[in-house]
């Protein structure tokens, strides 16, 4: 129903930013409410940011808070993550997820997502 392709990740420098995107296809996108997640080498999927399909309300992992910023363009199809001030510690593939419509939603909780992007690297240098 959803196909999710992230983009935008890349090498920084610490301090650094980036925008990544994670465009969607598929009817009924607008009505999805999306994530962003991340995961580190060894380490768990851990969430980062999300947004309500009517764009809201965002929710931000305390990590995160501040320096990131979710935000979606339903007439594009597209949800971004601009990440600014980055650190070391956001190195990681980053994900973009989509949540169906038809449930209460608990956004840090990947379980909740119907769909996942490929993913997309982001290494930050210090």
């Amino acid at each position: 129903q959803v196909q999710l392709v992230e983009s935008g990740g890349g090498l920084v420098l610490a301090g650094g930013s980036l925008r990544l995107s994670c465009a969607a296809s598929g009817r009924t996108f607008t009505s999805y409410d999306m994530g962003w997640f991340r995961q580190a080498p060894g380490k768990e999927r851990e969430f980062v940011a999300a947004i309500t399909w009517s764009g809201g309300n965002t929710y931000y992992a305390d990590s995160v808070k501040g320096r990131f910023t979710i935000s979606r363009d339903n007439a594009k199809n597209t949800v971004y993550l601009q990440m600014n001030s980055l650190k070391p510690e956001d190195t990681a593939d980053y994900y973009c997820a989509a949540h169906g419509p038809s449930s209460s939603w608990a956004p840090p909780d990947r379980n909740e997502y119907d769909y996942w992007g490929q993913g997309t690297q982001v290494t930050v240098s210090s």
